[in-house]
């Protein structure tokens, strides 16, 4: 639960937080309701399915690793250290993606949003509505067909309140904030982002619960939501030493984070 002392300090944002978890378990619950259409009937997270989304996962962190140590010599200071402690665990990322295989989970795959994050909502003012379902551009429709767990989908929410605070940091009010500053409101953001990461979530499996759809137990939700917010943060490594290498240090950061989570 959610402490009053975070409520207070994040405001009403934490509400918007709690409304945005309740409509994308709304959005899958949808999803998942349409059983008499093949393209969008659930199918079973099958043990078979779990072997190939580890070995998956595999085959791109050593890709995306591979990528980032090709760039470690053209990377500035912060990020290169960084970078270098990603690489450096990586069998620690493998042994989180392997965790899918080692125990049966009962759960559901579904047609998902695909890409979804904080650009992907639009607020009303009192509401969200949910746009966009085309899925992300960069992959082949064949790959874009694929059911997966919802929990992908929450996956991209939390990664996307890591990039809000990064943002509010480093993007659009470097004007405003002192250098010196930096370090203390990194606390604070990370708080932010923490805090609400939890109020979206917990609203979300509130409304999920008692349902097929996703896994009923609490560590095994957390094996499947680990694996998909790890392959996110790799997708996004790779994304940004392409076109935005000083954003490098995001996704870098976010692995650390589910790496230094209880497994």
């Amino acid at each position: 639960p959610v402490p009053p002392e975070a409520d207070e300090a994040v405001g009403p944002y934490m509400e918007s937080a709690r409304l945005l978890g309740q409509r994308t378990a709304e959005l899958h619950l949808a999803l998942a309701s349409a059983v008499e259409d093949e393209g969008f009937a659930p199918e079973p997270f099958s043990a078979i399915y779990q072997r190939s989304l580890y070995h998956g996962y595999r085959a791109y962190t050593i890709q995306v690793l591979g990528e980032l140590t090709n760039a470690l010599a053209s990377l500035p200071p912060g990020a290169r250290e960084d970078a270098q402690a990603t690489i450096a665990r990586g069998d620690a990322i493998l042994a989180r993606f392997q965790a899918i295989t080692r125990r049966r989970i009962a759960a559901m795959r579904i047609r998902c949003h695909g890409d979804y994050h904080l650009g992907q909502v639009l607020r009303t003012g009192s509401d969200f509505v949910i746009i966009d379902f085309e899925g992300e551009p960069a992959r082949s429709l064949g790959e874009r067909r694929i059911k997966h767990s919802p929990l992908k989908d929450i996956a991209g929410m939390l990664r996307s309140f890591h990039y809000a605070t990064h943002v509010a940091l480093r993007g659009r009010t470097t004007t405003v904030i002192r250098g010196e500053d930096l370090p203390v409101l990194e606390q604070w953001a990370q708080a932010w982002q923490l805090w609400v990461s939890g109020a979206f979530l917990h609203a979300y499996l509130d409304l999920m619960a008692d349902t097929p759809v996703l896994p009923a137990k609490p560590e095994d939700i957390a094996v499947v939501l680990d694996a998909y917010v790890l392959q996110k943060a790799l997708y996004e490594v790779s994304y940004e030493l392409n076109n935005r290498p000083d954003w490098l240090r995001v996704p870098l950061q976010g692995i650390a984070q589910v790496l230094e989570s209880t497994p």
